[in-house]
């Protein structure tokens, strides 16, 4: 049975997506409709969720899960008297921390995802301009000497949403170089590559999996065949290890996976708290 699943916040709801993602992981053999409301910052729009979650009760024909952050206890009232099973995060966790800590929280609207700190903000937005232009190695290998991190591997292995995530979440310098065949029977690196050693990191993955992403974007060519993506991948692989740099094999890994693991295996620090 197919369930709906409501993500509803004052904000942009992206807590709330990452909180019921975590839960609902827990439960693969299940498949779920989601939807987000973000945004419920009056009566209204509060009253507006309501319906929209007990027209899904009906349509459904089942209890849909609703994943709340709302902060206002009117907001949450309310939400809690619809057709939904709601799991209120700030009534599990609020009231229990303001006792242990002695202070009354402030309620305030949107806190998680605001610009606390303007210097904070801005070295994100670098950060994430720094990913975009390094992207892909080219001429744009002139600002390595900038890069915290440079990931290395073959096309359609992460590396390009693995350096914006890096960049937006720990506010890293990440470039990122394609590999490709000619790499392999060099003894050298690539020249865009050498002097930055320290700075290199593999994305390495398996080649069914290579061959099946090529295939959505290039059907029935050379580059999707699993022969040229068992080639390439050995070869990527060979590459890592002659060159003594480390790496990853990312099959079955999210961005956010690969780039915890990233940080954990290197010296990285984040630069956002």
């Amino acid at each position: 049975m197919k369930r709906i699943v409501f993500y509803v916040s004052d904000g942009t709801g992206l807590t709330s997506e990452i909180l019921g993602h975590a839960m609902l992981t827990q439960f693969p053999t299940l498949q779920y409709d989601r939807l987000t409301l973000p945004y419920i910052q009056d009566r209204e729009s509060a009253q507006r969720a309501v319906i929209k979650i007990n027209e899904a009760a009906e349509s459904y024909n089942t209890t849909p899960i609703v994943f709340s952050t709302l902060v206002k206890a009117e907001h949450r009232e309310l939400i809690n008297q619809s057709k939904g099973f709601v799991l209120d995060a700030f009534a599990a966790f609020l009231e229990p921390l303001e006792k242990e800590l002695g202070v009354r929280s402030s309620l305030k609207v949107g806190q998680s995802h605001a610009i606390g700190n303007p210097e904070t903000y801005r070295a994100r937005i670098e950060a994430v301009h720094f990913a975009l232009e390094s992207d892909d190695g080219g001429s744009r290998a002139r600002h390595y000497e900038k890069a915290d991190i440079i990931l290395v591997g073959l096309a359609r292995t992460g590396k390009t949403p693995t350096s914006l995530y890096l960049a937006l979440q720990f506010g890293l310098f990440a470039a990122n170089y394609p590999i490709s065949e000619k790499d392999f029977t060099s003894n050298t690196l690539p020249k865009s590559l050498a002097g930055y050693e320290n700075k290199l990191f593999g994305l390495h993955i398996d080649a069914d999996r290579l061959a099946a992403t090529r295939e959505k974007l290039q059907p029935n060519t050379d580059y999707s065949s699993p022969e040229r993506c068992y080639l390439e991948t050995n070869g990527a692989e060979s590459f890592f290890l002659a060159h003594n740099i480390k790496y990853l094999n990312v099959t079955e890994l999210s961005v956010e996976e690969i780039s915890t693991r990233i940080l954990a295996a290197t010296s990285l620090k984040r630069r956002l708290q």
